[in-house]
């Protein structure tokens, strides 16, 4: 769980577009969020399946 306030980030393809999603991580704990609604629902995932989840995007299957 987060000791404080959530820091937000998104990717750096982004760049100044208001159409991304933004994540934060702490601890166990990693979450997502649509930018364009920041006070909208929040997304709860396990830190562990968030790292796997971006290492495969990063990645590509490579179980093929």
């Amino acid at each position: 769980m987060f000791d404080n306030e959530p820091r937000w980030r998104r990717s750096s393809s982004c760049g100044n577009e208001t159409e991304c999603v933004e994540f934060s991580k702490g601890g166990e704990l990693a979450m997502v969020r649509d930018s364009k609604n920041l006070r909208g629902p929040v997304l709860n995932f396990p830190s562990k399946a968030w790292d796997r989840f971006v290492e495969f995007v990063a990645n590509g299957d490579e179980s093929d």
